[in-house]
């Protein structure tokens, strides 16, 4: 097929319920997606028809409701099309109330508390703001599959669906009412935007059969570094192999397919690691995609023999992977409000959209850190390749030169367009964009957007986009008041902008935030430095974020409150997870290896000396190993006393810190006399593969 006609053919889109759906349906059917209206049943009743015909045609033969639990993953219960009748026989059958509604067991997803374990009930509703999509699998089965929110009996949100179906309701509210005081009148909704770009690493699935550790943590507890790291520079954009080019083919063929505009694949700069950017969509189905897109790269990769990693951090030493989280505020009739245009100093629309995402983000740093705060991104941020734990704005020098002469009432000369030559006649002069980029910037504009980086690679793009819909909704919020009660309104922007600088100017840094003198002068501007995922997490559960999240009706105080024990609860999970794993490839593999080896070089010392030839080498290696193992052995002692002290703490928070504090501690420590054994034990004996082969062998 062409890839015009490969594209979105899996996908139930408005071409197709343009062409299958009759007119006054389709057309009632876009009132409620547009202007947020009930689904009528006789609507319902006719798409839930003409869909299962699609699907059939396709091969179908269930389906699924697919929704997005606090597990940070989808999940889906698939029931097939037939429906039994009186003479044994079946027909096949879809109606809009089973399009609509699906009733999956709420009591095993996580709740923090909405529901007790004996309380079952919960539904999935279709979102028919996201298009329904079929999923295939290797075998040939085809699953028509359908979006949908999940909440409790009682109407409390259990996903990361609604909360952001709920925060882009908010954000167009108070977004239309700036654009009304300045005097637009023909737009009618407002959507948040993103483009999530997606890092992950590859690994030969061999090589990741034989380590435990990359199988139920996701990453390399242990592992002495390759002799070759990224020190060269030379794998970022560099040619992509054959295996990973005929992965990454099949990855967009299947993407392309269900409607997800794969449009960018290189690789990154760690060995082995590479990324996918797909174009713009509205948050809500940029989200839905972002989870298909992790769920297919995965499935993909084993089709080649391949296993695709999405832990933040699975190799020390070298670069771990993020999700950058473009964001950015687009009108029906095809505005950016986050556009500068040719001259930015005279924009007053995109000046104050402008401050008041300053404003935002200074106000609320702690929520959009928390929105990252995992125990895989724990290892990243702060890293060379990610920004640090400080949330600061990258403006580039001409918006914030224009903002810092707003605030001091000075003249503002517009300039003109500029141009980058480069001294070589046969190239073309190439216009200058007004910022460049700066990739040590947690939250930096880039040109049209915001580029948010904190945003882990196994992440949902959910929490962030709820937070970064909600603060920006609470700005607007302020503004429009303000600018609703003033007589002279040009006026009281100018003011707003002025003011807004003056204020929160202090979260505004062009410069490296990886540099130790940035973390001293975030200090000294008293901007929050949140190093761990258990302290950031308390964000959420202040009294600031309570009043903002419940004001603006996102997610009420018992939905927040669950979403914060969830997310430590989680956090002591893993890392319990991860120390369990340690110590039992420490005590299965890496201990019994290193002795053998202890065993083979006394024997052959025994040997040298029998025939009395000197043995200082085996001597040497072997004193070495010994003080190596019996290291490694009182700290494994020591982990293991850490994680019964943890594991039998009962208050949730308490736990967590405890497994932060000592548990992960006593892991580091362990590691580094297995990492050191594995330098000295031979390669043939050690008993996992190590950095070289993970890395390198593609």
């Amino acid at each position: 097929m062409k890839i015009t006609e490969l594209f979105g053919s899996n996908v139930f889109n408005d071409k197709l319920m343009k062409e299958r759906l009759p007119k006054e349906i389709y057309k009632a059917l876009h009132e409620t997606i547009e202007n947020n209206l009930p689904l009528r049943p006789d609507v319902a009743d006719v798409v839930a028809n003409a869909m299962k015909d699609w699907a059939l045609e396709r091969g179908a033969t269930h389906y699924t409701h697919w929704f997005q639990p606090l597990t940070g993953i989808t999940a889906e219960k698939h029931d097939s099309f037939i429906s039994p009748v009186s003479d044994g026989s079946v027909i096949v059958e879809f109606s809009g109330k089973q399009l609509i509604q699906g009733e999956p067991d709420a009591s095993s997803f996580p709740s923090g508390g909405l529901r007790s374990t004996f309380e079952a009930r919960g539904y999935t509703v279709w979102d028919c703001t996201s298009p329904a999509f079929l999923k295939e699998d290797e075998a040939g089965n085809v699953t028509l599959t359908i979006p949908t929110a999940f909440y409790s009996y009682k109407g409390e949100a259990l996903d990361k669906k609604t909360p952001l179906l709920r925060s882009m309701s908010a954000l167009s509210k108070q977004a239309l009412r700036m654009l009304r005081v300045l005097d637009n009148t023909t737009s009618m909704r407002i959507t948040s935007t993103v483009g999530p770009e997606q890092e992950y690493f590859l690994v030969d699935k061999k090589f990741y059969s034989e380590r435990t550790d990359l199988m139920l943590a996701g990453r390399t507890i242990f592992g002495a570094p390759a002799p070759k790291g990224q020190e060269l520079e030379d794998q970022y954009f560099g040619a992509i192999k054959d295996r990973v080019s005929a992965y990454m083919h099949d990855l967009d063929t299947e993407l392309w397919k269900m409607g997800i505009t794969s449009k960018t694949k290189h690789n990154e700069v760690a060995p082995a690691q590479y990324e996918m950017a797909p174009v713009f969509a509205t948050t809500n189905i940029a989200t839905d995609q972002n989870q298909l897109v992790m769920e297919t790269m995965q499935k993909v990769a084993f089709r080649h023999d391949l296993v695709c990693l999405l832990h933040e951090k699975p190799y020390a030493g070298i670069n771990g992977s993020g999700k950058h989280n473009n964001w950015s505020l687009s009108t029906d009739d095809g505005i950016n409000l986050l556009d500068p245009g040719h001259t930015p100093s005279e924009n007053v629309q995109f000046l104050l959209f402008v401050s008041a995402l300053i404003k935002a983000v200074d106000t609320h740093a702690d929520i959009l850190r928390a929105t990252c705060a995992t125990a895989g991104n724990d290892h990243r941020l702060g890293a060379n390749e990610a920004p640090p734990a400080i949330i600061s704005i990258f403006m580039g020098d001409e918006l914030t030169d224009i903002l810092e002469k707003i605030s001091k009432g000075q003249k503002i000369s517009a300039r003109g367009k500029e141009f980058v030559h480069v001294g070589v006649d046969t190239l073309p002069a190439i216009p200058k964009d007004n910022t460049d980029r700066n990739r040590t910037s947690p939250f930096a504009f880039t040109g049209n957007k915001f580029e948010f980086r904190m945003v882990g690679s196994a992440q949902s793009i959910s929490g962030s986009n709820v937070a970064l819909n909600t603060v920006a909704a609470e700005a607007f919020d302020e503004i429009a008041t303000r600018l609703e009660k003033a007589k002279d309104k040009n006026a009281e922007a100018t003011a707003i902008i002025r003011e807004t600088y003056k204020k929160h100017s202090r979260v505004i840094f062009n410069g490296n935030n990886y540099a130790e003198e940035w973390v001293k002068e975030a200090e000294k501007r008293r901007l929050p430095n949140v190093r761990n995922s258990v302290d950031a997490l308390k964000a959420f559960i202040t009294t600031k974020a309570l009043k903002l999240f419940e004001k603006y009706e996102v997610l009420s105080h018992k939905e927040l409150h669950s979403r914060y024990d969830i997310y430590v609860e989680t956090y002591a999970k893993q890392i319990n997870i991860e120390a369990l794993t340690a110590v039992d490839m420490v005590k299965k593999q890496f201990l019994p290896a290193a002795l053998e080896y202890a065993t083979f070089l006394a024997d052959s010392m025994a040997t040298f000396q029998a025939v009395q030839v000197p043995d200082s080498v085996q001597a040497d290696l072997l004193k070495k190993l010994s003080a190596l193992v019996a290291s490694a052995y009182q700290d494994l002692a020591k982990l293991e006393g850490a994680i019964a002290k943890a594991q039998a703490i009962d208050d949730t928070v308490k736990k967590a810190e405890a497994y932060r504090d000592n548990v992960v501690t006593s892991m580091a420590a362990l590691r580094t006399e297995i990492d050191a054994l594995e330098m000295i034990v031979p390669k043939d004996t050690w008993p996992v593969p190590g950095y070289t082969d993970l890395l390198f062998k593609l």
